[in-house]
């Protein structure tokens, strides 16, 4: 296989992981922090919510932005490497 076609294949998934990033970066809710008014009356993180927030939809769009993430760094490195090459 040539590495040419294996560059372009590396590039386009590449280009459709950073799309996806961007969109679920974009997608997520800004509103996590409690602000001032947390800091004042004492946001409590030992509720029902906070205990189960990996099982809500917020928390699947976090896990799959940090695994997109890491495929978006190892896939930018390896073509990095095979440029070098």
């Amino acid at each position: 296989m040539d590495m040419s076609i294996v560059k372009y294949i590396l590039m386009a998934i590449d280009a459709i992981v950073c799309i996806a990033l961007i969109v679920l970066v974009l997608k997520q809710n800004k509103g996590e922090n409690s602000g001032p008014s947390g800091t004042i009356v004492g946001a409590s993180a030992n509720n029902f919510y906070e205990k189960n927030k990996g099982k809500t939809i917020e928390g699947r769009m976090r896990k799959a932005t940090i695994t997109l993430m890491v495929v978006f760094a190892v896939i930018t490195i390896v073509l990095g490497i095979i440029y070098v090459v």
